[in-house]
């Protein structure tokens, strides 16, 4: 006579695996506490459970071949993004970008192809910028809002009028940076056919990086065009360490000190308010379902600090230059208090200046705002939760499920408006204190590290779960 065979359900199958996992932890702990010896440090330790934790990515074959076909994506970025144009001034084209600001920042969100003006000049800022107005036509028409709750039909959709919009703006921003390199000396080409070829080529070059970006989504990790901005901005600190070791003479140690108290601060900031959420109580009413009662159970809705992201920084600084490029075009206009007017605006709002740092500072902070109301719907959100049978403890479905939704979204919204006007003005802060300019890459390129290196983690973190649990099921 054989053995019963002994079957396990999947909830046994699940319970067994978390007693697995608590036992196996507790036996870990202390192998690790007795196996140290006495003069074990902490680096050691962290060294230790660093080497674990790459060890673990690597055998894990999935997740091998993710992370090997994002760094190969990532090194024909860098390839192709140290291919210049013909036919432009280096050393002005170098020049210009230290002196503005907006360039710097148009630099940042194309991944640093543009300083260098490369085939791939303009970057992902075509894509950027129809994703954002595609996400204001989504609350103006009804019918792009109605194909955006269609679920992952109506987000291919979009997504495909995205890139649809991507290419014509490619087009008329090309144009617009050789009229403006041409206006500046900068480019020597004055050839129609030679304009048209540079204007083809560096739109093929914003679609071939978008297409990048987009093999990186669905084969690698992570946000293929998070990641390409990521790597262009990580890609530019190199040249700055050397740049700041080369005028290391010049700089005492206390302002290089300073700034990297400045800096790692801010990335401690840039990570607190970015995991930062205010968790909503909401409970699910017991429902009669045929002969047994269903739900009963209390979850939380929360509501993210920092909502807006990095768009009110792009919107405000789009803003500010305005005054100071005014100033400048209307300076040698014959009136001579329109000349004054002139001369007035491009001192005052010169990058640096307190007038525009403050100017700077509060646009942020209303834009964050503008932007927060734009994304953040309470009464669709209350709708939902009121037509799921769940409700706030205290408050009254509907009407007052939004109100106070929109009275804790207005204040937290304060707290993420006051972390982004200090992060746009943080450039002029830091070099103001140190004295350290070379290694400043900005607020907003630090927001956008941090913010791309969490998302991806997350993901990593939520594969390996995801496998655990599968082999265990099987």
């Amino acid at each position: 006579m054989g053995k019963p065979e002994i079957k396990i359900c999947a909830c046994h199958k699940i319970f067994l695996y978390m007693e697995f996992i608590r036992l196996y932890k507790i036996n870990q702990t202390a192998t690790l506490w007795y196996s140290q010896p006495a003069n074990a440090t902490i680096k050691t330790l962290m060294l230790r459970k660093i080497l674990r934790y790459v060890y673990r990515l690597w055998s894990n074959k999935e997740l091998r071949k993710k992370i090997l076909f994002t760094a190969a994506m990532i090194f024909v970025f860098r390839f192709v993004a140290h291919i210049p144009s013909p036919g432009v001034d280096q050393t002005k084209l170098k020049e210009l970008f230290a002196s503005s600001q907006l360039l710097g920042l148009l630099d940042v969100f194309s991944g640093g192809t543009l300083s260098n003006f490369s085939v791939m000049a303009l970057g992902v800022n075509p894509y950027i910028n129809a994703s954002i107005i595609l996400q204001m036509l989504t609350i103006v028409i009804p019918s792009l809002e109605a194909l955006s709750k269609e679920g992952e039909y109506g987000r291919e959709k979009i997504n495909q009028y995205t890139r649809l919009l991507t290419l014509p703006l490619a087009v008329v921003q090309a144009i617009g940076i050789l009229v403006f390199l041409r206006s500046k000396e900068i480019l020597a080409v004055s050839n129609p056919a030679a304009v048209l070829s540079m204007v083809l080529t560096m739109t093929a070059g914003t679609m071939l990086l978008l297409w990048l970006g987009e093999l990186i989504t669905e084969y690698g990790l992570g946000n293929g065009v998070s990641l390409i901005i990521f790597a262009g901005i990580v890609g530019r600190l190199p040249i700055s360490f050397l740049q700041t070791f080369s005028i290391a003479d010049t700089v005492s140690l206390q302002n290089i000190l300073i700034f990297v108290g400045l800096a790692l601060g801010v990335i401690a900031g840039v990570v607190m308010i970015n995991e930062a959420v205010r968790k909503v109580t909401v409970n699910y009413a017991r429902r009669a379902r045929g002969s047994s009662l269903v739900g009963g159970q209390s979850t939380h809705l929360p509501l993210k600090v920092n909502q807006a992201g990095v768009i009110p920084i792009i919107f405000a600084v789009s803003i500010v230059l305005v005054p100071s490029m005014a100033g400048n075009l209307l300076t040698s206009v014959p009136s001579p208090i329109v000349s004054q007017i002139a001369s007035w605006l491009s001192a005052a709002f010169t990058p640096g200046s307190l007038t525009y740092t403050l100017t700077y500072f509060f646009l942020v902070l209303g834009f964050t705002y503008f932007y927060t109301a734009v994304i953040f719907d309470p009464v669709k959100i209350a709708d939902e939760v009121k037509k799921h049978g769940g409700f706030v403890p205290g408050i009254r479905p509907g009407k007052s499920t939004a109100d106070y939704l929109s009275y804790i979204i207005t204040r937290i919204t304060l707290a993420g408006a006051l972390f982004l006007g200090l992060i746009a003005v943080l450039p002029n802060i830091a070099q103001q204190l140190s004295g350290v300019a070379t290694l400043s890459i900005g607020g907003t390129g630090i927001l956008i590290v941090v913010s791309v290196i969490l998302e991806t983690v997350n993901q990593v973190e939520a594969m390996m779960v995801t496998r655990s649990y599968d082999r265990f099921l099987e």
